[in-house]
């Protein structure tokens, strides 16, 4: 595919460069948590229970922390961008098959299919990054990729609910594949092809990185923060569709597509974020964000509907924050293996995630909401103490920033 010059990566990153870093972030994200928007619809069609509901969204989460680590290292390998174009594409083909699923079980196993895909969006996206640009820009670029995860979250479980309003679930998932391959199309005409990748098709040396990075406190550190940062995220927004749906709120899924938007500021302040990195280092910001979090979280207790909606607002700003954080402290401090490393983080981050699906799908249905809320605050007490006493500062980034 030609490479359009106004988008050549450079010291100095343009607009569209952004734009479209931003817009592999959505994609890569908008069939990922779609499905949380109808699970109410979905346990009613499909006779299923609360941990089952659950463990459709975590099987995506799932596959992703599975391969992962695999397509990190066969990237290293073979290159970047046809990675992440060959990877839009296939997502289209489950998202399509989703809409036939015949039971819970087959849409576990499309939704499975899902995930094998995404690692080759998200953990090649970020070793692009990494590898073409450093300083402020690597960080930049890595916020308007973080913004557009966010969007993309947002916008899939927004469509899909009000789509199931207007066609039914079942088509909207048609109408979700579509846009994937649209994406698909942009990316491979205006992502520019890498100019500093070095291949590494040696498996003997890319298993020597891996141990490297498994000992790499740098890494390990990242990826303790990745899984609490999913499991918090995944077993709020999974399950708190579950309580409002319920009586007194008794919402329909439109609605709760519409409580979605508090994801919105999150693409807001993911790029503020950069100013906070830059002023306060990643281990102070993330001490903060996580204080934030929990204390959205402990007002999802509370009864009025709007308090609720403000405490998912906070909640999940202070874990976009974080996950800015994370993933800028592991592109700045490993230089080596970028792909393996950003493969072995997201391995952990929706493993985070998986566990988060079933554990407080368990919750759920032994207390309801409150039992959720006190396992998320268990984890997010664990991401703190993670924070404080792992994360180290490294030499500063650009002029001012600090890992």
């Amino acid at each position: 595919m030609q490479k359009s010059p106004l988008l050549q990566p450079t010291n100095s990153p343009s607009l569209m460069l952004k734009i479209t870093i931003g817009m592999i972030g959505m994609f890569a994200f908008l069939q990922v948590y779609s499905i949380q928007a109808v699970l109410p619809v979905l346990m009613v069609d499909f006779s299923a229970t609360e941990v089952q509901a659950g463990m459709i969204v975590g099987a995506t989460v799932m596959a992703i922390a599975i391969m992962s680590p695999f397509l990190g290292m066969l990237s290293d390998a073979v290159g970047r961008k046809s990675f992440i174009v060959g990877a839009l594409l296939f997502l289209a083909i489950p998202t399509a098959l989703i809409a036939q699923s015949p039971s819970i079980g087959w849409m576990g196993s499309w939704r499975f299919m899902q995930g094998l895909s995404v690692p080759g969006i998200t953990v090649v996206t970020i070793a692009y990054i990494g590898e073409e640009f450093e300083g402020s820009d690597l960080t930049k670029l890595m916020s308007f990729y973080v913004s557009g995860s966010v969007l993309g979250g947002f916008m899939g479980r927004f469509l899909l609910g009000h789509l199931h309003e207007f066609i039914g679930w079942r088509h909207g998932y048609y109408v979700m594949a579509v846009m994937t391959l649209i994406g698909a199309l942009w990316v491979g005409r205006s992502l520019p092809s890498s100019r500093r990748f070095v291949a590494n098709p040696n498996f003997r040396s890319a298993l020597q990185t891996l141990g490297d990075h498994l000992t790499n406190r740098y890494v390990v550190t990242a990826c303790l923060l990745g899984f609490c940062v999913l499991f918090s995220l995944v077993g709020c927004f999974t399950f708190i569709n579950l309580h409002l749906a319920n009586s007194p709120y008794s919402l329909s899924t439109g609605q709760l597509a519409n409580i979605f938007a508090v994801y919105l500021i999150g693409v807001v302040i993911t790029p503020l974020s950069t100013t906070l990195l830059s002023r306060f280092g990643s281990a102070r910001t993330v001490r903060v964000a996580v204080m934030i979090s929990i204390l959205g979280v402990l007002m999802t207790l509370l009864t009025p509907l709007w308090a609720i909606v403000v405490g998912l607002a906070i909640m999940s700003s202070g874990v976009f924050i974080t996950q800015a954080a994370t993933i800028s402290y592991i592109a700045v401090n490993v230089k080596t293996g970028r792909s393996l490393a950003s493969g072995i983080y997201y391995m952990a981050y929706y493993a985070g995630g998986t566990m988060g699906a079933w554990l407080c799908g368990l919750a759920y249905a032994r207390g309801d909401w409150s039992l959720t809320v006190w396992l998320l605050l268990l984890v997010q007490v664990l991401a703190l103490l993670v924070a404080s006493f792992g994360m180290i500062k490294t030499k500063r980034l650009a002029k001012s920033q600090s890992a």
